[in-house]
């Protein structure tokens, strides 16, 4: 509960209206709190434009006359306190907008809400929770991003497994504490250090995956309460599993209970539809003209990490919100100062956020979602760049699929799909990401997307994800592609975990934990992904065969990692790689292994380097290469 006597003071006001209050939550919202001795609940609203402000609830039988705001000048941030509120009880804001309508609208600042087709705000009191993440936050403040192992999980945790139907719980979720103790222990056993969850902000639409959001400072109801949901942060951290939250400052819906034209004008979003629409999505684009507006946005970055101990935000869309042209045709948008379609006032919000969240939460992370050529994304802000952590790499995704999806035999005529993203890898700091997006619309599951029949699509899988895990770059799968589930990704149902009652889909899910773990145990798969000397090309070339072999370098130049990878159905019996150094190489995996359906055949594990050219290089050894086959050696 807040101490005596909360509320909106004139530096509050100042701060918001400059857009510099980054705990401005604390003060908007419904926060319990006493006042002259009574206990109650303090509610401010931000309504600059409208005639009059009521709250509503359960508190007053909904009655619209007798809680009048009381406004506060300049910015027109609306207050009451209410001694018969109290927690757990439901409540709206009764806006009374200057052409005569009355808009009901959700709380902005809620921390709780309604279970949908519900769309009213509820009274929550988070402070009160007891971490016990201690340790992790305490090691989080003085890690290196971008030398620590980071494998993503992506989980839309409504459809990541579901309980059998039953009248309590129709749609068949597991809670946020249900869900803390099966996902972690699922995550653990793989190999993933780290979750990004889906949807987790308050959304009416299950359809949307959480992408269009009304109740931004609120934790979904469908799963439970805030202390739910903390109670999951707080156990993945003991069990050292990061997390990472979708973040969507890129447009929010038009629900009539929502942020659109909050008091009947356009608060939160430009007044001019040509930069406050977005038409392919049906959605308001938010003014970052607005202090107010940037504020909101940046202190609720602020709440999540510094509230909920979230570990990262993965910003969607940022393309959208960058470029003023974004999906929109000629005579649809509006030109900046200069004539060209930057939108300036995005590129100053980015870099205040990031420079912001990030200099408060050292070993925090901010992932852009960012699908062009922007220059410098991860760019330092006093550089001229927007100061994110991190990347997606769609660049690579895109030729990843698209070489994976070719009949082995035109792989050849393509072979530089494979290798192009060496030619920008350190431009920025990079994840490479296979995610929700790639196994929906008629897109296929990662399984189907593979050629041949059905042994050969397994073996394809397996190749591509050695390829990936080898290749410079954070990783991120989505769920179910780790055992290749066959259907596409839909919200309205689980995985098909029944799947792994079958022996390809185990033996596949055998191997990308066996991928996982390696990937984690052994540095130079990680601490040097931006940094030249950490890879180096064995063959690039080798389009002929399909075949690609590369190092992976520690910094310390120990324990450095051979791969070696076959994207065709053609063995190649002795097949000599050149190497860096005349040494022992150890195999250390063998993806013709029979825990993971190959072929179990017997290979040496310990080969010696001859001083026999190959590849370019002085020395080499001769390896049994299967059909599809993939090889790591350590060094």
């Amino acid at each position: 509960m807040q101490e005596e006597e909360l509320r909106v003071g004139d530096l509050d006001q100042y701060l918001f209206g400059q857009g510099t209050h980054y705990d401005i939550y604390k003060k908007l919202g419904a926060h319990k709190t006493k006042r002259n001795g009574r206990t109650g609940v303090y509610f401010a609203v931000w309504a600059p434009n409208a005639a009059a402000v009521n709250v509503i609830g359960e508190f007053n039988g909904w009655n619209e006359e007798n809680i009048p705001m009381e406004r506060l000048e300049p910015l027109g941030i609306y207050e009451a306190f209410v001694p018969e509120a109290k927690v757990g009880m439901l409540y709206k804001f009764l806006i009374h907008a200057r052409d005569g309508r009355k808009l009901y609208k959700a709380d902005p600042f809620a921390n709780s809400s309604e279970l949908r087709p519900g769309n009213a705000s509820k009274i929550a009191d988070i402070p009160n929770f007891r971490w016990g993440d201690s340790t992790w936050m305490e090691k989080r403040e003085l890690q290196d991003v971008n030398e620590m192992p980071m494998s993503i999980y992506e989980v839309h945790p409504g459809s990541w497994k579901k309980h059998p139907w039953n009248e309590q719980n129709e749609d068949g979720f597991y809670n946020y504490r249900e869900l803390a103790h099966s996902l972690t222990e699922y995550v653990k056993e793989m190999g993933y250090t780290h979750v990004e969850l889906m949807g987790i902000a308050e959304h009416p639409f299950d359809g949307s995956w959480g992408y269009q959001v009304t109740g931004y400072y609120a934790p979904s109801s469908r799963y439970g309460t805030p202390e739910d949901f903390m109670y999951l942060v707080n156990y993945l951290h003991k069990n050292k599993i990061g997390v990472i939250l979708d973040w969507v400052p890129a447009h929010f819906p038009r629900d009539a209970h929502g942020l659109a034209e909050f008091d009947g004008t356009c608060v939160f979003e430009y007044a001019d539809p040509r930069k406050g629409e977005h038409p392919d999505w049906g959605t308001k684009v938010f003014d970052f003209g607005k202090n107010e507006v940037k504020n909101f946005l940046i202190a609720n970055a602020l709440f999540w990490l510094e509230q909920f101990h979230v570990d990262g935000l993965r910003v969607d869309a940022v393309a959208s919100i960058l470029y003023l042209d974004y999906g929109r045709q000629d005579g649809q948008w509006v030109p900046n100062k200069y004539g060209g379609n930057k939108n300036l006032e995005a590129i100053e919000f980015f870099k205040h956020l990031n420079s912001v969240v990030l200099g408060r939460n050292h070993g925090a992370l901010m992932i852009a979602e960012e699908s062009t050529a922007w220059p410098m994304v991860t760019g330092r802000p006093e550089d001229d760049g927007l100061g994110f952590s991190m990347k997606w790499n769609m660049g690579w995704m895109n030729d990843f699929l698209e070489y994976m999806k070719l009949d082995p035999y035109f792989r050849k005529y393509n072979h530089n799909k494979m290798t192009f993203a060496m030619s920008y890898t350190y431009s920025e700091k990079y994840i490479l990401v296979l995610s929700h997006d790639e196994v929906v619309h008629l897109k296929c599951s990662m399984i189907n997307k593979m050629p041949g029949l059905y042994d050969d699509k397994f073996a394809n899988l397996k190749a591509g994800y050695s390829f990936m895990i080898g290749h410079p770059g954070k990783k991120l799968l989505f769920m179910g592609q780790d055992f290749a589930q066959f259907q596409e990704w839909s919200e309205a149902r689980e995985l098909d975990w029944y799947l792994l009652g079958e022996e390809k889909h185990r033996h596949l899910q055998n191997y990308v934990k066996e991928l996982l773990h390696l990937y984690k145990s052994n540095p130079a798969c990680y601490e040097a992904d931006n940094h030249p000397t950490g890879f180096e090309w064995i063959n690039a070339d080798d389009g002929d065969r399909s075949i690609f072999s590369f190092v992976r370098h520690s910094f310390d130049g120990k324990n450095n990692l051979l791969f070696v990878v076959n994207f065709t159905p053609v063995a190649r019996q002795d097949y000599r790689v050149g190497v860096p150094k005349k040494k022992q190489y150890r195999l250390i995996l063998n993806s013709d292994a029979e825990e993971f359906g190959g072929s179990g055949k017997e290979q040496p594990l310990v080969y010696r380097a001859v001083s026999q050219e190959c590849d370019g290089r002085e020395y080499s050894f001769a390896y049994d290469l299967p059909a599809y086959g993939v090889a790591v050696f350590k060094f």
